[in-house]
């Protein structure tokens, strides 16, 4: 049987067979069809007959076919972008068959059919998506989001978030194809379009929403050159309008919506959904604590994503040279219309929120990782000029270090072309000129000069700076706020309760349930910054490498990290802001209030940064900044002597810290008294408190102990002297006011025991009363324990240091600092202060009476000239020699060292003897004339001086003593310090005549009783005396 033979197929018939299948589309009605999207080309195949034309599809007859199919109304076919797109993907499968054809030359011509297949269907759908209304569209009006956005996400999508199939599927390289090698104007309105679309879909997504398909898709765009452009050419890169705000850029701009994505709190209006808050963290007390770590995990991973994502998109539009600028430009306008951030009070409707600002500041910090080396190889390149000079940032509202607006305008002033010809002064009279630094100039900016090329390090170094102080640094502060909140609800609540138990009302229930409420809502916010920020320690981490650097380059501008400190401070770096220096406390604080969050990070910078400028105010003028250096050293310092710290080497191993720490220590303990607040008064006790805990731990290290010895050997009339007088004048304060309180407060409890009489009392009343009952419960525990405190440190000090406790000026304000205390202690008023529970308010006066009597016994030990006894009983106010022997006798009672006690009766003993031959002097004296008395104490002057301005004269110890608190003049208020004093010889000569002429006086007085009472014993017989 003959076998028979298919029939081979021209290249012509292959061709018109592969077309028919990519275009959908016939010449020839009879063909049997049961694909209903294949279209007959009717007309068009009359046209080409007419032209004598073969009905046969073909390469030269491919882009007539696809116009008249698109242009035409046809009941079943496609839309036009599905049809285009589908062109696409079937001219891809066809290539895959096309590879299996087995002649060479209809292989290579039917690649080129297909490739042009391909090229055509892109053209066409840029055509169509740029003008929409070209080609009959029935799809048109259904949706508002591009035709192309699902074909981008499926380009960008995961393993776990595939499209899947349907012309809505992927079409692999059309994309590619459309974008790569395009004209900008063809395909700009199409991208514009995209880039809405993304924005509209992350406009209310939070952390836990689906952000990251559009964020992939976003770096997707952008990775074309066109993308690149037409993202930071669209009108929304940065929004215009004359109410352009923080917020208005965040909610509108392109990229606003994305960086605004966070498990952080926002107002109401703004929240992303789903709900971080609502639905991780509700009703917390009650979940696993597996639970919450899941949450945990879950929201730093997603927060992770989004930081690496919005990093790449930022460093993709920086690395090209077209769009670099587009991005300063618009992480400037976030910065400079959200300066208000830096607030205490923030609105919300005008400030972007603390989600996009924290964001900003992780993918700030990711910018900055290949400058932030160890050794800060890079800080050469940050211009400090950019602060004064720099077009972009506006620095010019921000406080500056120690300069004043008048002195950096002055200094800037001296840069003026006109002091010099040179290129460099030129150069700095042309950046003058664009007033975007600290100083605020008027003057035209010189055309063809809008501003300095920064490299791009000075200006990420210095937006990063402004953007973490906006940002993380703000939300560090919005926690602590936070916490403070919760605690003050607690507070309250536990109040409500007990009021509650006593004498239950449906207000108070009311009340009781709107604060649980409130605690839930806070709690919930709390949890979500706990999650996105306490515990991502590579944000932290991040955080203190460019601090590291901040602190290395702020120290170059003075030379580099070397004591001591040049006499006057570069205006190069007081003029920069002090936000620079407090947020890099700020950060130290709060990281080393976090388990584990320091581990790794070399503190050696930031320890000789603190030490060269925590006492010194000619180069931070701000007291409050210096201050919180030392709570950073406080947050440092290792708990336990004795024990092994990573921290400890800082305090006992480090150069400056040996030399320096304790000297500079206890200058601030003196500079915080005049901090030019309104509430100095109260503001010193809380930062002399973590001074005193710093000054206790370094008194039990030898090599500060040795240090701090010397300091009170050198400066014994300097510093030492006024660092002991505040500490005396703290303590008095701090006892007076804290067994003040404790006798309001045994009223209160008086008042409250009563509970006939208190339930009689209005609920509002009683609410009121006891919440102050809880007030004065919490100022005498601070009290106390800052009293304890003090007392304490001038207990163990005076065991090694006694000569500046014993100088003239300062040993009668020991005395009657001791005797007051003595007198609250175990004078008749005792009882009075008997508490149920004292160690709740840390008051321990039997370890106080302890400290009290040691430092009596200590001064007496060091008082060779024995003035201490005298200066104890001139205190008319508090001493009597009863309390000595009554504290002896308590101290017997509760076991106390006996060698102890004999050295402190001992010193009572000198003490009746010194009060004794005082009133023996007194009488000598008889009546002083006024000129001889001191003005202020009406005492005999020793040593008289005038006073230069007012002129009045008054005993040297007085006024010195007045001067260790007060350097002015008490008669007129004008300045004044010791070194200013005249002494007035002649008085002092005078007045030492008028002594010794009362106790010649005396002395003749008693030789002529002597005679007297001789005379008066005669003979028996009366004739004479029995003595000569």
């Amino acid at each position: 049987m003959a076998t028979t033979t298919k029939p081979q197929r021209s290249p012509e018939e292959i061709e018109d067979i592969i077309l028919r299948k990519i275009f959908l589309v016939t010449l020839i009605d009879s063909i049997n069809n049961n694909d209903p999207r294949i279209v007959y080309l009717e007309m068009t195949a009359a046209e080409i007959l007419s032209e004598g034309g073969d009905l046969k599809l073909s390469k030269d007859l491919m882009e007539r076919v696809l116009v008249d199919r698109l242009s035409g109304n046809f009941t079943s076919a496609e839309p036009p972008f599905q049809y285009l797109t589908g062109i696409y993907r079937r001219a891809c499968e066809e290539q895959k068959k096309i590879v299996n054809m087995k002649d060479k030359s209809v292989r290579t011509q039917m690649e080129l059919v297909v490739n042009q297949a391909k090229k055509l269907s892109v053209s066409y759908c840029r055509i169509h998506l740029s003008n929409p209304d070209m080609f009959p569209d029935s799809e048109r009006n259904k949706s508002n989001v591009s035709p192309l956005l699902p074909l981008v996400f499926a380009e960008v999508a995961s393993s776990i978030d595939a499209f899947g199939g349907g012309s809505g599927g992927s079409c692999p390289g059309f994309l590619d194809e459309l974008f790569r090698d395009s004209d900008y104007e063809s395909v700009e309105p199409v991208l514009k379009q995209l880039y809405e679309d993304l924005r509209g879909i992350v406009l209310n997504c939070s952390a836990l929403g689906n952000f990251q398909q559009p964020l992939r898709a976003l770096m997707f765009l952008i990775s074309f050159p066109v993308g690149a452009r037409a993202l930071v050419n669209h009108p929304w890169w940065i929004p215009k309008g004359a109410y352009l705000n923080g917020r208005v850029i965040e909610m509108t701009s392109i990229l606003g919506p994305f960086f605004h994505v966070s498990a952080l709190p926002d107002q109401s209006i703004f929240k992303g959904q789903p709900d971080v808050g609502q639905q991780c963290f509700s009703e917390s007390s009650t979940r696993r604590p597996a639970d919450l770590l899941s949450s945990f995990t879950t929201i730093k991973t997603v927060m992770n994503n989004l930081y690496a994502g919005l990093a790449d998109v930022l460093r993709t539009l920086l690395k090209n040279t077209s769009t670099r600028e587009n991005v300063l430009q618009y992480i400037a306008e976030v910065i400079n219309k959200n300066a208000s951030r830096a607030h205490i009070q923030v609105d919300p409707i005008s400030s972007a929120s603390s989600g996009m600002f924290v964001n900003l500041s992780a993918v700030m910090l990711r910018l900055c990782e290949p400058f932030l080396d160890a050794n800060s190889t890079k800080k050469d390149k940050i211009d400090p000029k950019y602060v004064f000079y720099g077009s972009r940032l506006d620095f010019k509202e921000l406080t500056a270090l120690h300069a004043s607006s008048e002195e950096v305008t002055e200094w800037l002033n001296k840069n003026n072309p006109n002091n010099g010809s040179s290129g460099e002064n030129r150069l700095l009279h042309t950046q003058e000129t664009t007033s975007a630094g600290l100083l605020q100039n008027n003057s035209p900016v010189p055309s063809g000069h809008e501003s300095t090329n920064y490299s791009f390090i000075c200006e990420c170094f210095f937006m990063t700076a402004r953007v973490l102080n906006l940002g993380l640094l703000k939300s560090f502060s919005d926690f602590k706020h936070l916490v403070q909140d919760i605690q003050r609800c607690e507070d309250n609540l536990a109040t409500l309760k007990t009021m509650q138990e006593q004498t239950p009302l449906p207000r108070l229930a009311q009340d009781i349930a709107r604060l649980e409420k409130e605690i839930e809502s806070f709690t919930q916010e709390k949890l979500c910054y706990e999650a996105q920020i306490l515990r991502d320690g590579d944000l932290l981490q991040q955080a203190l490498s460019f601090y590291q650097l901040m602190v290395v380059w702020l120290v170059d501008r003075i030379g580099g990290f070397k004591m001591p400190l040049p006499q006057t401070c570069p205006m190069e770096f007081a003029c920069m802001p002090e936000h620079f220096v407090e947020d890099v406390m700020e950060l130290l604080i709060f990281a080393s209030r976090i388990p584990r969050a320091l581990d790794g990070v070399k503190l050696d910078d930031f320890m000789n940064f603190i030490i060269m400028f925590m006492a010194s105010p000619e180069y931070i003028r701000n007291p409050y900044l210096r201050a919180k250096m030392v709570e950073v050293l406080n947050c440092w310092m290792p708990r336990r002597s004795g024990t092994l710290s990573v921290t400890s080497t800082l305090f006992e191993g480090h150069q400056l810290s040996v030399q320096y720490l304790v000297r500079n220590l206890l200058k601030l303990y003196v500079d915080i008294e005049f901090t030019g607040s309104h509430t100095q008064f109260y503001d010193k006790f809380n930062i002399r408190h973590n001074i005193a805990e710093l000054l206790e731990y370094l008194w039990q290290v030898p090599v500060h102990q040795n240090a701090w010895k010397q300091i009170a050997k050198e400066e014994e009339k300097g510093v030492y002297l006024n660092f002991l007088n505040f500490l005396i004048n703290d303590s008095i304060f701090l006892l007076d006011e804290s067994l003040n309180k404790i006798l309001e407060l045994k009223e209160l409890e008086a008042e409250m025991s009563n509970t006939t009489e208190w339930e009689q009392r209005p609920a509002q009343e009683r609410q009121e009363r006891t919440r102050l009952f809880h007030s004065q419960e919490n100022i005498i525990r601070i009290d106390m324990k800052l009293a304890m405190e003090d007392v304490s440190m001038l207990a163990f000090t005076t065991e090694q240091i006694t000569a500046p406790f014993l100088l003239p000026e300062m040993v009668e304000r020991v005395a009657s600092m001791l005797n007051y205390f003595l007198l609250q202690l175990v004078g008749p008023q005792r009882k009075s202060l008997t508490l149920k529970d004292p160690e709740k308010y840390e008051f321990r006066p039997k370890q106080l009476l302890k400290q009290i009597v040691n430092i009596y016994v200590h001064l007496a030990r060091g008082d060779h000239e024995n003035i201490f006894p005298s200066a104890i009983t001139k205190d008319g106010r508090s001493y009597n020699d009863q309390l000595f022997t009554e504290a002896a006798n308590v101290l017997r009672r509760i076991g106390e060292d006996p060698r102890m006690i004999q050295a402190f009766d001992d010193l009572g003993k000198k003490a009746i003897a010194a009060a004794s031959e005082a009133m023996d002097a007194e009488a000598i004296l008889g009546d002083i004339p006024d000129e001889f008395l001191d003005p202020i104490q009406y005492t005999l002057m020793k040593d008289p001086v005038i006073l230069p301005s007012s002129r009045i004269i008054v005993d040297r110890p007085v006024i010195q003593r007045h001067l260790l608190s007060d350097a002015s003049d008490p008669f007129n208020r004008s300045h004044l310090t010791p070194d200013m004093l005249i002494p007035d010889t002649e008085l002092k000569h005078k007045i030492e005549e008028f002594v010794k002429s009362q106790q010649r006086k005396q002395l003749g007085e008693d030789v002529s009783m002597q005679n007297s009472s001789k005379s008066s014993i005669q003979s028996p017989d009366g004739t004479r005396p029995l003595i000569d």
